[in-house]
């Protein structure tokens, strides 16, 4: 018999009582009665931001990023865009990408992330670009992850990520680094 097998069978001896698994088609998680306000404290807690679109998309983000002089957008009503990545060949060349303007499908009021589908050719324009903007219907931010997957819909896509505000990691030494491995800075716009 093998360690493994020695470990299952202790547990079950030492078992006094036994569940049943949960339903979980019943689960509802977790509800707000804002799931828009929710989504935008989440989103500042988690070291990102999320505004309330109140005029030109266009004005606001150069408001935000005036610096940005490479911007890659495939979004027909962003005007700023210096790129396509679309007619992008090669993805290497989005090297050195200011800042990216793309499309959110779903958002969570849970963790204030964004369920963003493949929806430009070059996907690394998602975590290559210094600083990310995710433009999002402020009508399709749900309460949970069990709401966003009961939403989740690949059609033909074959890529999606779901991203909360920045890049973060940390070490051994709890020594945090934003924008390690993606956006250095993230903001949702909720239209």
């Amino acid at each position: 018999m093998s360690s493994k097998e020695d470990i299952l069978n202790s547990i079950k001896r030492h078992t006094r009582a036994q569940y049943d698994m949960p339903d979980l088609d019943t689960l509802e998680g977790i509800q707000y009665p804002d799931k828009t306000q929710q989504f935008i404290e989440i989103s500042k807690g988690v070291g990102g931001d999320a505004l309330l679109l109140d005029g030109d998309i266009n004005q606001l983000i150069r408001t935000l990023y005036p610096e940005a002089k490479t911007i890659a957008s495939n979004l027909p009503e962003i005007t700023i865009a210096t790129t396509n990545p679309d007619n992008v060949d090669d993805p290497h060349s989005l090297n050195g990408t200011d800042l990216a303007i793309v499309e959110g499908e779903i958002g969570v009021a849970e963790n204030g992330c964004v369920w963003i589908p493949q929806n430009v050719k070059q996907k690394v324009i998602y975590f290559i670009a210094e600083y990310l903007v995710i433009v999002l219907d402020r009508n399709k931010i749900v309460n949970n992850m069990h709401e966003a997957y009961a939403k989740l819909d690949l059609g033909d896509k074959r890529f999606g990520v779901f991203i909360s505000g920045p890049s973060k990691t940390a070490d051994i030494e709890q020594a945090l680094v934003v924008g390690a491995h993606g956006a250095r800075g993230v903001t949702v716009v909720l239209r």
